[in-house]
């Protein structure tokens, strides 16, 4: 059922995505074709907001924060899948793989190899500044309008 706190979650940690993502562009070099890559990424923001933070309203400040927090990893470990899947379809398609397989575990270490390179303070600080604020306003949207 749609919530003042539901909406307010799904844009909130949008901009959450857009923002990690924006920070997270120049460890990706300068070769790298971004395209629609923090808009994808504050598009899976809205619905990780919408389904996880915007579930996890109403039930204290305290827990807001964690679950504030736990948004951003959900956030982060499925852009990390969702943006792995898609270069392991873009290197298949050029026959890197020696089959299906060796593509499907591939996406794992796509994974593991683009979560290094997150591991910077820009990315990191925009990730737990914005679940602990996305989840504190969050928590504020819900007891104001339940």
């Amino acid at each position: 059922m749609p919530t003042a706190a539901k909406l307010v979650a799904a844009v909130l940690f949008a901009i959450v995505g857009w923002v990690a993502a924006n920070a997270h562009v120049p460890a990706l070099g300068a070769a790298a074709n971004v395209g629609y890559f923090r808009e994808l990424a504050g598009l899976l923001g809205v619905v990780i907001g919408w389904k996880v933070m915007g579930a996890a309203a109403g039930r204290g400040y305290r827990e807001a924060v964690g679950s504030g927090l736990k948004t951003a990893i959900v956030l982060v470990f499925f852009a990390l899948l969702f943006f792995s899947i898609y270069t392991m379809v873009g290197l298949s398609m050029r026959r890197v793989y020696d089959g299906p397989v060796d593509a499907v575990l591939a996406v794992f270490g796509l994974m593991m190899d683009q979560a290094k390179a997150m591991l910077t303070p820009w990315v990191l600080g925009s990730l737990i500044a914005g679940g602990v604020i996305g989840g504190l306003i969050t928590e504020r949207i819900s007891r104001r309008w339940p």
